[in-house]
């Protein structure tokens, strides 16, 4: 199967990019347009290989999307380009509006020229998978429920919205004109490969530096984890199995409240580098205000990807968070390029090379 993965540099994309290239007779265009959470240095390991394809491309340019279709003629698409950070898109919405909708509307509208000129046999093959969140969905503060594929969407912010406007774009660019769409929205995502700005990676790098590792408000939201090597899985399911315009929520079964994540870290490095002075990595601890419009809670039911596609996540989120811990204290390289900026240089070369 050729399949064109948008956003393959970021986090769960570079995992799903290696996922795929390890199912036999897989071939992988990665289109990225390498903003600053995109490293292609996460994926050194398969930038050789003769079945991976790189194209630096803006999902935003439709010349340029339409080369890359009619070069690799994809017979799906995944598409995770996306901005993603809720802080960031408090700060500046502009370019979660431009990426997440914009973006995807070109993207689809690139992926429905394309399909409409395949031969009937191949457009019956022919998926286009949009990858979204939990977000869309909103709050469950005060409630015991959890998200389900028929919650209606009710998202809070900028980043939220805009995830919420793709999907929207995806359902009607199936039931108007027809394309084989299916959507999957997930639950946070952690493991290797993370940019450090995200929770679990910025406590740990906090914490091993001796800085405090600020929480947010009282600590007591509440999320879903799910592993990132199970989500990757549970996507390559929806793609070969999921039923055309469906929807399948994906999660980890593992709702946690961030202070008892960061305390969770806090207990686990103390084992794997405790500190000279005896102390505990817990007395990092901080409380900060809370940011606009924090949720306080959201959780996943995996019911329908469960029976109706047999998928369940092999993690566990205790198993899980260690193996994630290990990776970064083995990886020091890789994200302390990151945090010195050098990464930004040297994907540039990686880039032009590829």
């Amino acid at each position: 199967m050729r399949i064109l993965v948008t956003g393959g540099a970021g986090f769960i994309g570079s995992n799903l990019v290696r996922f795929l290239l390890s199912q036999p007779g897989t071939q992988v265009a990665n289109l990225d347009k390498l903003t600053y959470a995109g490293n292609l240095q996460s994926l050194l390991d398969i930038q050789h290989s003769a079945n991976y394809h790189f194209f630096h491309v803006d999902i935003t340019d439709s010349k340029r999307l339409n080369d890359v279709f009619d070069l690799f003629q994809p017979e799906a698409v995944m598409h995770l380009a996306a901005e993603s950070h809720v802080d960031r898109s408090i700060d500046n919405a502009s370019a979660f509006i431009q990426t997440n909708i914009q973006g995807t509307f070109q993207l689809l509208e690139t992926s429905l020229r394309y399909w409409k000129n395949l031969s009937k046999q191949t457009q019956k093959a022919f998926r286009f998978l949009h990858v979204s969140t939990d977000e869309v969905f909103g709050d469950l503060d005060g409630t015991t429920t959890k998200f389900n594929e028929n919650t209606p969407y009710a998202p809070s912010s900028p980043y939220a919205v805009s995830k919420a406007a793709a999907d929207h774009l995806v359902r009607s660019w199936h039931r108007t004109y027809g394309l084989p769409v299916l959507i999957s929205n997930c639950s946070n995502n952690y493991g290797p490969y993370q940019f450090p700005e995200k929770l679990i990676p910025h406590m740990l790098l906090s914490a091993i530096k001796g800085k405090e590792l600020p929480i947010y408000g009282d600590g007591q939201q509440s999320r879903d984890w799910l592993h990132v090597e199970d989500h990757v899985s549970a996507l390559w399911t929806v793609l070969k199995h999921g039923q055309i315009g469906e929807t399948y929520l994906i999660g980890g079964s593992a709702e946690k409240t961030n202070l008892s994540v960061v305390k969770t870290i806090c207990s686990l490095l103390d084992k794997l580098r405790p500190l000279s002075t005896g102390n505990s990595y817990n007395q990092q601890i901080s409380f900060v205000a809370d940011r606009p419009g924090h949720d306080r809670r959201y959780a996943v039911d995996t019911t329908k990807i469960s029976q109706h596609l047999h998928w369940q996540p092999s993690y566990n989120f205790e198993t899980g968070l260690q193996q994630t811990l290990n990776w970064y204290l083995s990886n020091q390289q890789w994200w302390q390029n990151i945090l010195s900026g050098n990464y930004q240089i040297e994907r540039k070369g990686l880039a032009e090379n590829k």
